[in-house]
């Protein structure tokens, strides 16, 4: 009988002591790295999952603190009400929905080829409206290429392809409304206004365009705390020498830092303090882009329109942009 119970108690000390035993974690995939590195919330996680060679070269022209808010994408979209989710295991990695307009997109993994300390995560798009898959001309597939550095995940290069179905009916659409000319009274040719003087962009470019700038205000206000977000749109320029700084900041191009853009004037204002926090930002069509909307924004990061093309009535009552 004491035998039986003395094997017992060992037993259990030594069931115990396994249940006691630390569970060693997972090692990270590229997968989780590539979903950490966009959309988590800790400040950091981008430049963490750069390669040492790319970080060595930011940090040494100054430009590394500047990519740090990029690192807070999911919060950015979750505050302009976008329910986002992601994914680290299945064939979609990301889904995003609006649903003040009912539009879906989804991140879909074509293949993940991992080949030891590499891995190419290839992705493709697809959009959705009121639960129907919308049919677009193109679509671009994406690969990340993941490599392993001291055991941390980085990113190493991101490769772009775009198809262009030649004989596809919406493809033909889209490119021939751009080519036919209209007729004047007498017959004459009337240039369309994108050929007459400046290029005008659809409401779309437009609304990307303003995107770009309020991503850029929030980096700038984090970059230069003392001054806040701006108000002087040059202020956010990417062209130039020498290191970022609150004058120049490298977050734009010279084009749409210039104010003029897709026959639309770009212009900030309500800039108030020593450390700005609030700002407006206005889009208005000029001379050769009649009859087009104007589009307006404030820091809350929300878009909207007035369909009068006038930024003051935008800024006054404005309906989002759906």
């Amino acid at each position: 009988m004491r035998r039986v119970v003395l094997c017992l108690s060992v037993a259990m000390l030594w069931a115990g002591s396994s249940w006691a035993q630390p569970t060693e974690a997972a090692p990270q995939t590229a997968r989780q790295a590539l979903l950490e590195m966009f959309f988590s919330k800790t400040p950091g996680t981008l430049v963490k999952h750069l390669p040492m060679t790319t970080r060595t070269a930011l940090e040494k022209s100054g430009a590394l603190a500047s990519l740090q808010p990029y690192s807070v994408m999911a919060s950015q979209l979750q505050t302009q009400g976008q329910n986002v989710q992601t994914f680290e295991t299945g064939s979609v990695l990301l889904s995003g929905e609006d649903p003040k307009t009912g539009q879906k997109v989804e991140i879909t993994v074509e293949n993940d080829a991992l080949r030891g300390d590499q891995d190419d995560i290839e992705l493709s798009f697809q959009v959705y409206k009121n639960g129907q898959a919308q049919r677009t001309p193109f679509m671009p597939q994406v690969t990340f290429s993941m490599k392993q550095e001291a055991q941390i995940w980085t990113l190493n290069e991101i490769s772009v392809t775009i198809h262009l179905p030649l004989a596809d009916p919406d493809f033909l659409k889209a490119i021939t409304e751009k080519m036919t000319p209209q007729a004047g009274a007498a017959g004459t040719f009337v240039p369309r206004p994108e050929i007459s003087g400046q290029p005008a962009g659809s409401d779309a470019t437009v609304v990307a365009a303003m995107r770009t700038i309020l991503t850029a205000e929030v980096a700038y206000a984090s970059a230069y705390p003392n001054v806040g977000y701006t108000c002087t749109l040059s202020n956010l320029d990417g062209f130039g020498s020498g290191e970022p700084n609150e004058h120049q900041a490298m977050l734009i191009n010279s084009g749409l830092a210039s104010g003029k853009r897709y026959g639309y004037m770009f212009t900030l204002a309500g800039c108030g303090g020593t450390s700005a926090t609030s700002f407006h930002l206005t889009a208005a069509p000029n001379g050769n882009s009649y009859g087009r909307k104007a589009f307006c924004a404030d820091q809350a990061g929300v878009i909207r329109s007035s369909g009068d093309g006038n930024a003051a009535t935008c800024l006054a009552s404005g309906a989002p942009v759906q």
